[in-house]
């Protein structure tokens, strides 16, 4: 049996150095700022100070990873004799994953003796974090590489995204809400609840009226929905509010006696379309 690498892309918001002790190399995603046109590949600017450009006014926009980043690193990996699990950050948001399959498909008369099974986690930031992190504990027990994609395919449809953002401007940027509706939600300090469906769209579902709300909704809907409620696993994202992310895990820790597993930062490519304050709690449900 051939060793296998599980292959992902930097939506996961996972930190380098994780992804490293995973060993999980990653496709980059990238963004610019629009009053400089300058690129930068996720991960580059500090998160803190990423985000505080944002409150100072500046505009982020996203590029998806492209065929050729894809290209380059398979075939490195396959030129080491390893097979590829690709793992890719949602179709529903993102036309990165289409590249890699792309690119897969192009290698295969090269290298017909390799093998590259690619997977829509139809998941995004932490959530799609939250896959690989059980993907990796699959493969570190030994789970072949075909099983290990099916495994994925089946666990997807459980891992629950729910998340709140602060100010709805970066939504409407970005066409998710009306102008006229996050002027409303602002004058009214509405908060929106949303979350990522089995298509890995991102849908709004409910408003609640102030912060604490919107992030005791979200420990309502664990409530609702975890699989192992007293157990975990559980994941945090957060946009440069940890008084925000450390307020949900005390929530859920009165009321299940239940541990965070990781908290990380909205990472600069979900980040520009969420705005500082997402907040974001991530967990395998009954149902997605």
């Amino acid at each position: 049996m051939s060793e296998y690498v599980i292959v992902a892309d930097s939506a996961c918001d996972i930190e380098e150095e994780v992804l490293k002790e995973w060993n999980v190399p990653v496709i980059k995603l990238s963004y610019i700022f629009t009053d400089t046109e300058e690129s930068h590949p996720d991960y580059e600017l500090e998160m803190k100070s990423f985000y505080k450009m944002m409150r100072d006014g500046r505009v982020a926009k996203t590029s998806a990873a492209n065929t050729q980043q894809y290209l380059d690193l398979f075939t490195k990996l396959y030129e080491e004799g390893k097979d590829i699990l690709y793992i890719g950050f949602s179709t529903g948001l993102s036309t990165s994953y289409n590249s890699g399959c792309a690119a897969a498909e192009q290698l295969k008369a090269n290298y017909p003796d390799r093998t590259c099974v690619t997977v829509d986690s139809f998941a995004a930031s932490a959530g799609y974090g939250l896959l690989l992190y059980l993907a990796v504990q699959k493969k570190n027990e030994g789970m072949p590489l075909q099983d290990l994609g099916e495994w994925v395919i089946k666990t997807r449809d459980h891992l629950c995204h729910w998340f709140t953002v602060d100010d709805l401007v970066y939504l409407k940027r970005g066409g998710r809400i009306s102008a006229a509706a996050a002027f409303v939600a602002g004058i009214l300090d509405i908060k929106p609840v949303l979350h990522v469906d089995n298509e890995g769209h991102l849908i709004n579902m409910f408003k609640v009226r102030k912060r604490r709300a919107s992030i005791r909704a979200l420990a309502d809907k664990y409530d609702e929905l975890a699989l192992h409620p007293s157990e975990g696993p559980i994941f945090i994202c957060q946009g440069d509010c940890m008084e925000d992310a450390e307020y949900l895990c005390k929530l859920l820790q009165e009321r299940h006696g239940v541990s965070v597993d990781k908290i990380v930062f909205t990472g600069a490519v979900i980040g520009a379309h969420s705005g500082p304050g997402t907040l974001a709690l991530f967990f395998l449900g009954k149902e997605k």
